[in-house]
């Protein structure tokens, strides 16, 4: 077994009730594990966007400022007061940050011994930090061979894809449509759907993002700014039948377009006229916000139809445990083909805190993935 250390490094993010964004690494006493607990040192976790929503808030990124030292980065920000009403749970409390990673568990409570040694993938906040306690009920070991890195992003965005498909099932639907379809986790999506047999309708913002799909043998891709985009989706729903859709962009009318293509390939198939639409609901789920704008809906899809938020961690609270970890175990026997994930970059917690990588991280750029690396130097 490791000594462990006595203190560690940790990334916090703290918003002030006078709407100061503040960034910095704080030094904090590592705790020794107890019964069922694990002592992990982290050295891999990705900055996914639902990451960036805690470490930035809603700051405006022209006002990031660099301070503090080369050892002791310190980054500031401001928020636009009429934000903070709705942060105020959060006011003024230096937060950790990072949802999933992975590492090595270096000692464990006396009933787990068996986990020290090995490498292991954890989801539960704080892992921009060099060692996290976690109970071992709540890690997945990964298989031989594997590293960190390739364990690190195999909670949230594998999950996501993997329960789209078993929303759909579960709510009586056959077909997906999904945008911002070339990011890693509608990559992931698109092997699930491919595999399984699902219809999948991706929507991109990009020839290039096309190409990303259309390489990995996705049949419906469409460029929502192609000028028969409208159409486009149009035939691709009414052959698919999709009526459900997942949204990652959230803001402006995209969800509003899906809708009534989907009510569009409904009444081709109407054989008597409705005042009130297809009786055949059609259903949208945002589950991002790459678009902060408001979501915009003009209602001209008859009144069979919901658009609602989603999220895992309560979809996994409501499918229950044990379909949950078949869920997990799926991941687990794929984790280097279909839920593999690739990295622009590796960075250390110094480095995540300097302007130039910060720029570089918040573009949310397709194809563009940085991996925070806390036991780096």
């Amino acid at each position: 077994m490791t000594d462990i250390p006595a203190q560690g490094l940790e990334l916090r993010s703290t918003i002030t009730s006078q709407g100061e964004l503040r960034l910095n690494l704080e030094t904090v006493d590592v705790p020794k594990p107890g019964a069922g607990e694990l002592l992990v040192e982290v050295q891999a976790s990705p900055i996914n966007p639902s990451d960036l929503g805690l470490l930035l808030g809603p700051a405006d990124p022209a006002s990031l400022k660099a301070g503090g030292t080369a050892q002791a980065p310190v980054v500031t920000g401001a928020v636009n007061a009429r934000r903070l009403e709705a942060l105020r749970p959060r006011l003024d409390q230096s937060m950790p940050v990072g949802n999933e990673g992975a590492g090595r568990v270096i000692a464990a409570g006396d009933d787990v011994q068996s986990y020290v040694g090995k490498t292991v993938a954890m989801l539960g906040g704080a892992m921009y930090a060099q060692y996290r306690l976690i109970k071992a009920a709540e890690v997945m070991v990964l298989p031989e061979g594997a590293t960190a890195a390739d364990g690190a992003s195999c909670f949230v965005n594998p999950l996501t894809a993997l329960g789209m498909v078993e929303t759909m099932r579960r709510e009586g639907h056959s077909a997906l449509v999904h945008t911002a379809a070339a990011s890693n986790l509608g990559q992931m999506l698109n092997k699930i759907c491919l595999k399984d047999g699902v219809p999948l309708v991706n929507i991109v913002r990009s020839a290039e993002q096309a190409k990303i799909l259309h390489d990995l043998g996705a049949k419906y891709v469409l460029d929502s700014t192609s000028e028969t985009f409208q159409a486009d989706l149009t035939d691709a729903v009414a052959e698919t039948g999709a009526t459900l859709a997942f949204d990652a962009i959230g803001g402006g009318d995209l969800a509003n377009r899906i809708l009534s293509a989907m009510e569009s390939a409904q009444n081709r198939k109407a054989e008597v006229y409705s005042r009130y639409g297809s009786a055949t609901h059609k259903q949208v789920y945002i589950y991002g916000g790459l678009d902060l704008r408001r979501t915009e809906l003009d209602r001209s899809f008859g009144m069979a139809w919901g658009v609602g938020g989603w999220l895992l961690t309560y979809f996994l609270q409501k499918i229950g445990a044990q379909d949950a970890q078949r869920l997990r175990d799926r991941v687990m026997a794929e984790l280097k083909t279909t839920f593999a994930s690739h990295y622009t970059a590796e960075i250390s917690l110094r480095e995540a805190l300097s302007l130039d990588t910060i720029a570089a991280y918040t573009r949310k750029a397709t194809g563009e993935k940085y991996l925070v690396n806390p036991s780096k130097a």
